[in-house]
């Protein structure tokens, strides 16, 4: 069992929440980008420098990944695949993408991009708040102690 974060666009909060956990836990935890990542030096905390491109580290991430695995990331696509390979998914603020779920919120980013390219929405998710970083907090805490072995 182990962790993949999909580290380009994780909040640095959240970073530095995974690799306390992963050693304290002592779950190999990989941060996957196409920049360098900066983490503590630990046995449990690795990183994967991936080249640039679009979707390069999450073929990575879903290469790699084994059922039962976390996955940590934003991007839907990524989480439905994620999904189909039997790994556990939430996002950077805390909220599961699950089987039930992921279909629906699939059509609401495409709709959402939809209206983006004709001008109808422009902004995105609002700033990451003490209270995600709560929630992201409670919900690995959670993952970790149902999976996890000491």
């Amino acid at each position: 069992m182990a962790i993949w974060v999909d580290a380009d666009a994780c909040p640095v909060a959240i970073k530095e929440i995974l690799c306390r956990a992963a050693d304290r836990w002592k779950i190999q935890t990989t941060f996957v980008a196409n920049q360098a990542i900066r983490v503590p030096n630990s046995p449990f905390i690795r990183t994967r420098q991936v080249s640039q491109g679009f979707d390069v580290a999450d073929q990575e991430i879903v290469d790699q990944l084994s059922t039962g695995d976390l996955v940590i990331t934003q991007d839907i696509p990524l989480a439905a695949e994620a999904i189909d390979k039997g790994a556990d998914v939430f996002n950077p603020r805390g909220q599961a993408f699950t089987r039930e779920n992921i279909r629906q919120r699939l059509a609401m980013r495409n709709f959402m991009e939809e209206l983006r390219s004709a001008g109808q929405v422009t902004g995105g998710p609002s700033a990451f708040s003490q209270t995600d970083r709560k929630e992201f907090a409670d919900q690995l805490d959670r993952w970790l102690q149902k999976n996890a072995r000491h």
